[in-house]
């Protein structure tokens, strides 16, 4: 068993950023399932968004934010988020975040992506993510306080009478699970894409944090809205690679296979329209055409430029034979980001004591019903800064660790029947792709409901008869949060953001949150 002061359960921006503010006030450990720096920030192309520019303004992107989110963004959450903004920014720099600069180097390259009305997009060429989380590993690596035990992951949240304890975790690289006792748990664990079939995300992205969230019995909300990025590369050996709005931003045009622009006919803004309707459009066009992917033309541009501000764009499609100096890219809409997810407030606080969330794995109401371009990583910094004053008063009041009761295993038979973890992994992200995607129908809804209660029932049989392992974990976390996802848009009974239903086309004159919860009990191994 091991205790400390902080336990945070993810190794990107706002896991991190966390970790590093909160280090003089206690042991943090920080766990994360695969290698330290392998986590959504790092994938991260486009930027973070901030008022950097005397051509912008606060209102501005407050008002750019408040439109993208259709109605359900909480204004007092979008003021404080965008007016702190630009001082967590010049944190990241001080950290030597090297973000790009103009030609004469005196002002930073600010890119515009879909849905803002000025260029505010600060952006590290096309690596940004990975830009912001070496600066943030190194200073990690260099902090006494800190430590990183990579190859852990998470399996559930341990509580006892309405607080979190700690965590049960698994170490991949014995197979044996430890008990982690902790004053404060934070939830950084990013998104879930992984829950469908076509996804933007890495393959770490499985809601994990969502899902033992909600059996802990923490509220969910709005997961209804999950955020499909209109442009990820379509090829056959292409996994999850995204083909960053800032192409658009900088003139890239949408073609069909025919070669015929068609986002003039969805939206005045055409290319640069909120990303759920761009979506949308190439879901609409393809569904018309049968063809399987639309094709994003950035060719006409200098191909200088073109190498030059996209050089990780460019290789990579390089790589599959596709020059796109010369010729345009294929592209499929791809589950993205998800809008929803723990119900938290600006510093992380859940409704159970003393388990935090931040980044995209918290639901603080800045993205309401659609998130605006590189507001992602924005808000993960501010509510890790947030969480981390938070956490500190908590500490100094004096917290006290709760022993976490030893993990006994339901089994230790090693399961000689993974081929059926594959399957149930593959069909989940499948119905959920055919039946819960861009555009739904209770029809559809109601049978993938009928479908995951089936497969959960059967991953719990495989979760009680073997011994526990990653894939197992992920699978059932998957689930779960298939499952929230399916039933949050069940209640939303209207089209709204990135929530688009066939049988209730019109907005409602009443927008409100969805909420998801279970009754919990204390949750520890028994």
């Amino acid at each position: 068993m091991i205790e400390t002061d902080f336990l945070v359960i993810g190794s990107g921006i706002a896991g991190l950023t966390f970790s590093l503010k909160v280090s003089n006030h206690g042991k943090v450990m920080i766990i994360t399932k695969k290698e330290k720096a392998e986590s959504n920030t790092n994938y991260a192309q486009g930027g973070i968004a901030a008022v950097m520019s005397p051509l912008d303004s606060f209102d501005s992107h407050i008002q750019d934010t408040l439109i993208s989110g259709d109605g359900l963004c909480k204004r007092e959450v979008v003021e404080e988020i965008i007016k702190t903004a630009p001082i967590r920014v010049k944190e990241l720099i001080e950290l030597g975040v090297q973000f790009s600069k103009s030609e004469d180097g005196k002002d930073y390259d600010l890119g515009k992506e879909g849905g803002h009305t000025h260029r505010r997009v600060l952006h590290a060429t096309d690596f940004t993510g990975r830009e912001i989380e070496q600066a943030l590993l190194t200073a990690v690596s260099n902090n006494k306080n800190i430590e990183i035990h990579e190859n852990f992951i998470a399996i559930d949240l341990a509580t006892e009478n309405g607080q979190c304890i700690g965590c049960y975790v698994l170490n991949k690289e014995d197979s044996e699970v430890v008990e982690i006792c902790a004053k404060i748990t934070v939830l950084a664990t990013g998104g879930i894409g992984k829950v469908y079939l076509f996804t933007s995300n890495p393959d770490i992205a499985s809601g994990d944090g969502v899902a033992m969230a909600y059996r802990a019995g923490a509220s969910i909300a709005n997961m209804e809205f999950v955020q499909f990025h209109p442009t990820c590369l379509y090829h056959p050996y292409a996994k999850s690679f995204l083909i960053s709005e800032a192409l658009r931003g900088e003139g890239a045009i949408l073609l069909d296979n025919s070669g015929n622009r068609f986002m003039e006919k969805y939206h005045e803004l055409k290319e640069l329209a909120p990303r759920d309707i761009v979506a949308r459009a190439i879901d609409n066009e393809l569904k018309k055409s049968g063809d399987d992917c639309v094709f994003l033309d950035l060719s006409f541009k200098d191909s200088d430029f073109i190498r030059k501000r996209f050089p990780n764009i460019y290789k990579t499609c390089l790589s599959f034979g596709i020059d796109m100096t010369k010729q345009p890219i294929p592209v499929i809409p791809a589950a993205h980001y998800a809008c929803g997810g723990v119900k938290t407030t600006t510093s992380g606080e859940t409704d159970i004591k003393n388990l935090y969330a931040i980044g995209e794995v918290a639901c603080t109401g800045l993205h309401g019903a659609n998130r605006l371009a590189s507001n992602s990583l924005l808000e993960a910094l501010v509510c890790a800064h947030n969480a981390a004053n938070k956490c500190i008063e908590q500490i100094k009041k004096g917290i006290g660790f709760c022993e976490v009761i030893s993990w006994i295993p339901n089994s230790t038979v090693d399961s000689d029947e993974m081929v059926v973890v594959s399957f149930n992994w593959e069909e989940v992200r499948r119905l959920m792709w055919n039946y819960v995607g861009i555009v739904r129908t209770d029809k559809r809804l109601l049978r993938a409901k009928r479908r995951i209660k089936n497969l959960q029932e059967e991953i719990a049989q495989f979760y009680r008869d073997f011994k526990i392992n990653s894939d197992l974990i992920e699978l059932r976390n998957i689930a779960d949060v298939a499952e929230i996802i399916i039933n949050s848009a069940l209640l939303r009974k209207e089209s709204r953001g990135l929530h688009y239903t066939l049988d209730y086309p019109e907005k409602s004159n009443e927008p409100s949150d969805t909420l998801i919860r279970i009754r919990a009990r204390n949750n520890q191994k028994k």
